[in-house]
């Protein structure tokens, strides 16, 4: 094996990890935020953690964070709570932090 396919085969390892941290830390993240909201939307404990799942789970409609912060804010909006978008966000970047810090 040449040194240019032991390079290709290390730089193809070292990408596959950082994908496999990013989903990590992005599930976790979605884990607080699902949290945050439930906390914010009165649930009862047996209906947060359907609700966090629901939160995760809103994460593989599309690629970035957009489809998670609709889900939030339309969730939000059907129970007449006011949550600036802003706010949302805000918690979206803290606790993406917050992820990041237990991994790394």
């Amino acid at each position: 094996m040449s040194t240019f396919d032991e390079r290709e085969k290390s730089f193809e390892k070292k990408f596959v990890r950082e994908e496999e941290l990013h989903f990590k830390i992005n599930a976790k993240r979605n884990k607080y935020l699902g949290e945050w909201a439930a906390k914010k939307l009165n649930k009862s404990d047996t209906d947060k953690e359907v609700y966090v799942q629901e939160v995760i789970k809103s994460d593989f409609a599309e690629p970035g964070d957009e489809d998670v912060f609709r889900k939030i804010q339309s969730d939000f909006k059907k129970a007449s709570i006011s949550t600036p978008d802003s706010e949302i966000r805000e918690q979206m970047i803290s606790l993406l932090e917050r992820a990041k810090k237990e991994f790394l």
